[in-house]
C-alpha cells in the first residue's frame, strides 16, 4: 500500500486515506507523507456526508471487504469516480488450497465455488480495475471465473536493490541461525510454523545440533509462545522491531508454506537482505519468473530439511543463491516500470470510463443488486445500533 501511495504522490495527487480500523502504534506515519488521514465508521451514514464532500476522482479499496462495505455508498454519491480494488492476494485461491490440504488432495475446480469466491469475484466485477499481485491469480480469475482481462492489472511489489545495498550485506561467516517470519494471525504462516515445529525442525536440529530457528511475527499469542523451547533451539521472538535487521542477520530463511496465494513478503524480504531461502512451490509461486530461485525449493519434509542444512553449511551454494535474488528483484519487481504501467492504465480508463464500463455488463448488473441488498442491510445495522444506545 505504501508503494502504491508513493506512485500516486509522484503525480502530485491529493490523497485522503480513510480506515475504520483503530490507530496503532506500529502503523506508518502516513500524514508525514502529506496524506490526509480521516477515520470512518462501518455501517454509518456519516461516511455518506464525508464522501459527498470529498468527491474523489479515484477510489481505491484495500481488499474486497472494504468494497463490500463502502462501495455502494461511493456509487450513490460519486458515481463517476474510478474504482480500484487492491486485492493483495486472491482470498478464494488461498481458501481453496487450504481445504484441499486439509483433505490431503490436489485442488479441483469445485474448491473455488465457495462463498468467499462469490463475494470476491463479485467485488472484482463491480470495480473498474483490480490490482493483481500474482500472474497465477490473474489466470485463475480468467479461467475459473471468466473475468475480463480488461478489469485486471498486474502490479506486484515495486522494489529495487542497489549496488550499495549489496555491498552492505553481511557475509556467510557473519551470519548464523535460521529465520522464519510472518504475521501469526495469517493462517498460512501459522500452519508453516506448526509444520516447522512438528515435522521439519526436528530433522534439521538432528543434523545441526547447535543451530537455532528464530521465529518472528506480529500477534504472538499464548499458543504461539507455547512452542518456544530453548533446548530444541526453537525460539519464539514475537514482533520484530525491524524485519530487515533480523533478516539480514540470519543465514537462511525458511518458509515451508503448504497453502496460500499472492506473493510472499517474507521471501521478498529475504532477497532484499541477501538471505537465501528454502521454500515450497506454493511459497515461490509467481515470484521469480524465468529466473532461478535464490535458494532451494522442496515440498516434502525430508528433502526440505536436507535442503535447509545444505544451504546453511555450503558457503559456495549460499553465495550463489544470494546473488540470484538481485535480478529477481530488479526485473520482476522493477519499481519504475510497474509504477509507470499502473499510471498509464489508470489514465487510460479515466479517459475512456464510459466505454470501459459498457464492456462490463456483469459488473453493472452486480452493482444494481449490490446497491440494494447491501444498502438495506447496512441501514438496518445502523438503525439497530442507534436503538441500542
Amino acid at each position: 500500500m505504501l508503494q502504491l501511495l508513493d506512485v500516486f504522490l509522484t503525480q502530485g495527487w491529493k490523497i485522503t486515506y480513510s480506515s475504520p480500523h483503530a490507530m496503532s502504534e506500529h502503523m506508518c506515519d502516513i500524514e508525514s507523507l502529506g496524506i490526509d488521514c480521516v477515520p470512518i465508521e462501518l455501517n454509518n451514514s456519516s461516511f455518506d456526508v464525508f464522501v459527498s464532500r470529498l468527491q474523489p476522482d479515484i477510489v481505491l479499496y484495500d481488499r474486497f471487504m472494504m468494497e463490500e462495505q463502502f462501495g455502494w455508498r461511493v456509487e450513490n454519491h460519486c458515481p463517476s469516480a474510478l474504482t480500484i480494488l487492491e486485492t493483495v492476494d486472491l482470498h478464494c485461491l488461498r481458501d481453496a488450497r487450504y481445504r484441499a490440504m486439509k483433505q490431503s488432495r490436489e485442488v479441483v475446480d469445485a474448491d473455488f465455488f465457495s462463498d468467499v469466491a462469490k463475494r470476491e469475484a463479485a467485488s472484482i466485477h463491480r470495480c473498474d480495475l483490480s490490482l493483481m499481485i500474482s500472474k497465477v491469480e490473474i489466470e485463475v480469475l480468467k479461467d475459473i471465473f471468466r473475468v475480463s482481462p480488461d478489469l485486471l492489472h498486474y502490479v506486484p511489489f515495486m522494489l529495487s536493490i542497489s549496488d550499495e545495498q549489496v555491498k552492505a550485506w553481511s557475509s556467510f561467516s557473519e551470519r548464523k541461525n535460521f529465520i522464519t517470519i510472518g504475521n501469526f494471525k495469517h493462517a498460512p504462516n501459522w500452519d508453516a510454523v506448526l509444520h516447522l515445529k512438528k515435522n521439519i525442525w526436528p530433522v534439521i536440529r538432528s543434523l545441526l545440533p547447535d543451530a537455532e530457528l528464530h521465529v518472528y511475527g506480529a500477534y504472538a499469542s499464548d499458543k504461539v509462545y507455547q512452542l518456544h523451547n530453548v533446548n530444541e533451539g526453537f525460539i519464539i521472538k514475537g514482533r520484530a522491531e525491524d524485519a530487515n535487521i533480523v533478516m539480514s542477520q540470519a543465514r537462511v530463511s525458511l518458509a515451508p508454506l503448504r497453502f496460500g496465494a499472492g506473493i510472499k513478503g517474507k521471501l521478498v524480504e529475504s532477497m532484499l537482505n541477501g538471505t537465501p531461502s528454502v521454500t515450497t512451490d506454493i511459497g515461490a509461486e509467481s515470484m521469480s519468473g524465468d529466473y532461478e530461485w535464490n535458494g532451494l525449493i522442496e515440498n516434502e519434509i525430508g528433502p526440505f530439511a536436507e535442503a535447509a542444512v545444505r544451504l546453511y553449511q555450503d558457503s559456495e551454494l549460499w553465495l550463489q543463491s544470494q546473488k540470484k535474488g538481485i535480478p529477481i528483484i530488479n526485473n520482476i519487481y522493477n519499481a519504475k516500470q510497474h509504477g509507470e504501467d499502473l499510471l498509464n492504465k489508470i489514465h487510460y480508463i479515466l479517459n475512456n470510463i464510459e466505454k470501459h464500463r459498457q464492456g462490463n455488463f456483469t459488473g453493472a448488473m452486480l452493482k444494481y443488486h449490490h446497491l440494494r441488498s447491501t444498502e438495506y442491510m447496512s441501514r438496518w445495522i445502523e438503525l439497530k445500533s442507534r436503538l441500542e444506545e
